[in-house]
């Protein structure tokens, strides 16, 4: 290509992964700047963003010494003059400006002592024809720190796009079909590549944009779909036929309280799905507290009525134990063999769950990792539960799906992140999605309030008055790994502050870089009441589940995320009593962190709060996508913003796969031929949850 030569595609190669003429047209613009407009310079003042001038240079001055030196020009049109200033590049601009010459000026106007002026301005000369950006809309693209100096900013990234798109007229083919296209009004691709680097004009950006984001959406959940129903045709399912004796029985005779109605309509189209031969992969989302676990394991009891064993698999000890303890409480009395394999299982009572899960004898198991090791053999696994499976990854699981010898196990991931709308879609879009959307009776939504640090007596006062009351309180502190050093002080700093202004109460604390033992200790302190203040970092976010614990006071809350201030916010409010959550931050935040905290004052929903942090924050962050294993990587659509364009692509994919699954029609191959060449992961993930 004209413009880059051997060093600069090592550049784009290295630092934007750019190879082919290809990558590069898909590599778009992240804004545009009207570049159709000339302004006269008596119009200009210090708060317009960009301006653009015509005129002639009429003298240079170069200012001061050494490192301080800066040159200055006086640039003139027919209404009035500015200032030009280079504090860089100086030589080279006296060597290539000339006075009385007619420039195209283009930058950010600022003022300094009452006088307008444009600091490294982008000058073009009106006479040379190079490939001007005046007269159109112009591309910004997001570029790196070492690309800017080697002298590929965006200004060039610009030029070398035009310059592509100039070579391609003519050999872009088109990756949808004609039927779609005229259905939905859609630009051709051509047309659109060129737009998108060139625009016309508003309306033809405008359209551009669309026709690109539908394809690279459509594309995605064509894949996602075809995949969903590939593996429906390929593997077939255990058929759960009967809803027998151990259900029953503890539906009627050991549930504790009335299900909500969130919770009975998940189970139905569990047992829906359990009861067709095909393996049933589904997601179950719901809020910390929402009664998921309940769900899981009425599941569990119908696959043991039909003569099948069950597993649940959680990510720490912690969280397989109290699985543990909750599901034996729930059970006892009902004469089920339930087993509990973690890390720490000793060896003798290890080998003896391994013997009773060979013969069928142990129905139930509940562990870590620890359950996908080879040496763990089921008799019959028919269903596995996954607990936040964010955590696992794509292959660990894989690993418990054969442990089958032909029939794969029905899979249910819980999840207690509430994923966005979009996202879900997307990510987990091959999976079945429930949710459980309501809190079970008797609790009451959590009070957040957010105070800064001045206010830090009357919080501590209204700490007192609960802990009178009888609560107990977590107090948690940020540890992020760069700067955890610092963190574990401000910890260790917080606690002997907290034992000085508590002289009376018993105080706890817990982190990540204590040993297990202590850790663990000082965990079940807490939770048998024998401590009423727990300091911690972020260790308790998943796990520890204290009924009276009513009081979570935030530390630096505005250094958290707001998904991490969610999931801490569910380890109260699991009783019956009225749960506070209190903010903590400094006075100097961003906005993004006043918009953060204030979303946590305004509601408990967990997914309006996932759908908010994925619009601060982007879909890239939230936990799960790296590992989904879907290899998708947005160069244009954004799931925060795009719902109604990914909805629309969704239902597009659904109908042409509804009327030819295995797209073997003509009007399809198209489509064939695109999916089976888009860049994919080397492993069928898909077949697994």
């Amino acid at each position: 290509m004209p413009g880059v030569g051997p060093k600069r595609a090592g550049v784009l190669n290295k630092e934007l992964k750019l190879f082919t003429f290809n990558d590069l047209i898909h590599y778009y613009p992240y804004k545009y700047i009207d570049r159709t407009k000339f302004y006269n310079i008596s119009e200009i003042h210090a708060n317009m963003p960009y301006i653009q001038v015509k005129g002639v240079i009429r003298m240079f001055e170069t200012i001061g010494h050494g490192a301080k030196q800066r040159l200055s020009a006086r640039f003139y049109d027919n209404t009035g003059s500015i200032e030009l200033l280079w504090f860089r590049g100086i030589k080279w601009q006296k060597e290539n400006l000339s006075t009385n010459k007619e420039y195209i000026v283009f930058g950010k106007p600022s003022e300094f002592g009452g006088k307008i002026s444009v600091v490294h301005p982008e000058m073009e000369s009106t006479k040379e024809k190079t490939l001007q950006s005046s007269g159109l809309f112009v591309g910004y693209y997001n570029t790196t720190e070492s690309m800017k100096k080697k002298y590929l900013n965006s200004k060039a990234i610009n030029k070398i796009q035009l310059t592509m798109v100039a070579m391609a007229r003519g050999k872009i083919k088109e990756t949808l079909p004609d039927k779609l296209i005229a259905k939905l009004k859609l630009m051709p691709l051509e047309h659109a590549l060129t737009n998108i680097h060139k625009p016309e004009n508003t309306h033809e950006l405008q359209k551009a944009t669309f026709r690109l984001k539908f394809e690279e959406l459509f594309f995605i959940q064509l894949k996602i779909l075809a995949l969903k129903n590939n593996r429906q045709q390929k593997f077939k399912g255990f058929r759960f036929e009967k809803v027998g004796y151990n259900f029953n029985t503890f539906y009627n005779d050991f549930l504790p309280f009335e299900l909500t109605g969130a919770q009975k309509k998940v189970i139905r189209e569990i047992r829906r799905d359990v009861n067709r031969p095909l393996q049933m992969n589904r997601l179950l989302q719901g809020d910390v507290g929402s009664g998921k676990t309940l769900v899981a394991l009425m599941a569990m009891l119908i696959a043991i009525d039909n003569g099948y064993q069950a597993c649940l698999m959680a990510p720490t000890e912690i969280l397989a134990q109290q699985h543990f303890q909750g599901i034996s409480k729930f059970l006892s009395g009902m004469n089920l063999n339930i087993g509990l394999l973690t890390g720490s299982t000793k060896t003798g009572e290890r080998k003896k769950i391994h013997e009773e899960l060979q013969s069928g004898k142990m129905q139930i198991i509940i562990g870590t990792h620890a359950l996908i090791e080879d040496t763990v053999i089921f008799s019959k696994l028919g269903l596995v539960v996954i607990d936040e499976q964010h955590r696992f990854g794509v292959a660990q699981r894989a690993k418990l799906w054969k442990k089958n010898d032909l029939i794969p196990p029905h899979i249910l991931v819980m999840t207690a992140t509430p994923i966005p709308r979009t996202l879900a879609m997307t990510v987990y879009g091959d999976l079945d999605v429930s949710v459980i959307d309501e809190l079970p009776p008797g609790r009451k939504p959590i009070q957040t309030m957010h105070f800064f640090e001045n206010r830090r007596t009357q919080v501590n006062n209204f700490i007192k008055q609960q802990i009178e009351k009888g609560a107990q309180v977590y107090i948690v502190f940020p540890l992020i790994t760069e700067s955890e050093k610092m963190d574990l002080k401000n910890l260790e700093e917080g606690y002997r502050q907290l034992s000085e202004t508590f002289p009376d109460y018993e105080i706890s604390m817990v982190h990540g870089k204590m040993k297990p033992t202590i850790k663990e200790n000082a965990m079940q302190a807490f939770k048998r009441g024998e401590t009423q203040i727990m300091v911690a970092t972020t260790v308790i976010e998943v796990g520890v589940d204290v009924p009276n614990a009513s009081v979570m006071i935030i530390e630096s809350a505005e250094r958290f995320g707001l998904s991490q201030l969610h999931q801490l916010r569910g380890r109260v409010g699991r009783g019956a009593k009225q749960s506070y959550c209190v903010l903590m931050s400094s006075y100097k935040i961003s906005t993004e962190s006043r918009k953060r905290l204030n979303t946590m004052v305004r509601t408990n929903d967990g997914f309006e709060i996932a759908e908010a942090d994925m619009k601060l924050r982007g879909p890239g962050d939230l936990e799960g996508t790296q590992q989904s294993g879907i290899g998708f990587d947005l160069k244009i659509a954004n799931l925060g913003k795009d719902g109604e364009i990914l909805q629309l692509a969704r239902n597009e994919a659904n109908d042409i796969l509804d009327d030819d699954p295995f797209l073997q029609k003509q009007e399809n191959q198209l489509l064939l031929k695109n999916l089976l060449s888009s860049k994919d992961t080397s492993f069928d993930w898909s077949s697994i949850s």
